[in-house]
């Protein structure tokens, strides 16, 4: 496959079996043969994508000194600021070339992960930074979890099998910043080649060249989404409760030609992750003589713990 397939979620909310069942189709296949699909219909209106967008700019603006005032120590970057170069790819030792800011979980002052989920961070230069962000946060979670609910269909389960799952899930809405780039990298690019930690990821920000996707072939493809499209992507956590049945894709951001170096990316990417004591273990109908168990049973927390760790934002 050298093209990312476009969906339409209106399609599965239409009412109408037909329609409902292309979808599952189109987006269980895409998943299976690629990992990554275009998705038109979401929840996010275009003065929320413009809101959002003005409010992240306007905090990567901000001096670093301030920026640095909301880098939280020990929790392994799970809210607020990560600076500039902090992350490394699995495999990788060069740091990207990018920062990033994380909005997580909203719940309840009576929610059992009340204690296990670190507060928010609010900005306190910007009053509508955080109303902001809660909002898409929430708008894409909503969407997200109908995803989750085609791809139960189209795996064979409950259509409603994620929805316990995912409900409070630990989340993530990463801003990311990929400033100008003012010296020969040396190596370092934006994103190095990676695969996500989580169920799926829900990505705005890729209407540009940039993102590129590895297909089964080895070839890195372009994954350009139209203005109104999200791009969305199996995590490994999803890859491995299927026995790779659907597949988590490598992929990478690259530095943008040199005549473009002096510009800024920004993308936001939604990582949907499921409660920590969801088990990851591989679902039965996705093992069989053909396709024997790949993976060794475990938990959405342990896995997340040890990706973090690897990741370097986690010292062990």
């Amino acid at each position: 496959m050298d093209k990312i397939p476009s969906v339409d979620l209106r399609d599965f909310l239409s009412g109408e079996p037909e329609r409902k069942q292309k979808f599952v189709n189109e987006i269980g296949k895409a998943y299976e043969e690629i990992g990554f699909v275009a998705l038109k219909g979401h929840f996010l209106n275009d003065q929320l994508v413009d809101d959002l967008y003005g409010e992240v700019k306007n905090f990567f603006e901000l001096p670093t000194e301030t920026k640095q005032k909301y880098e939280i120590p020990g929790i392994g970057g799970q809210r607020g600021y990560v600076g500039f170069g902090k992350e490394t790819a699995k495999g990788f030792k060069k740091g990207d070339l990018k920062e990033f800011w994380h909005f997580g979980q909203y719940v309840s002052d009576d929610s059992k992960y009340k204690t296990e989920y670190p507060d928010n961070v609010i900005v306190d230069e910007l009053p509508q930074f955080n109303t902001v962000g809660k909002e898409a946060y929430q708008m894409l979670e909503k969407t997200g979890q109908y995803v989750l609910r085609a791809l139960a269909l189209y795996l064979g389960l409950d259509e409603f099998y994620f929805d316990d799952k995912i409900s409070e899930g630990n989340s993530i809405l990463r801003p990311i910043h990929y400033p100008p780039i003012t010296q020969e990298p040396d190596d370092a690019v934006r994103a190095a080649a990676h695969g996500d930690i989580n169920l799926i990821t829900l990505l705005m920000g890729s209407q540009g060249k940039g993102l590129q996707v590895q297909n089964h072939n080895g070839e890195w493809i372009d994954a350009i989404a139209e203005p109104d499209e999200l791009m969305i992507n199996v995590g490994d956590m999803l890859s491995r409760h299927t026995n790779n049945k659907l597949k988590s894709t490598i992929h990478r951001v690259v530095n943008p030609p040199r005549e473009l170096w002096g510009t800024s990316r920004y993308s936001i990417p939604f990582f949907m992750h499921p409660v920590s004591q969801m088990s990851l273990n591989t679902l039965d109908n996705c093992v069989d003589e053909n396709n024997p168990k790949l993976y060794e049973d475990t938990t959405a927390g342990e896995f997340l713990h040890e990706r973090l760790i690897e990741l370097g934002l986690i010292k062990k």
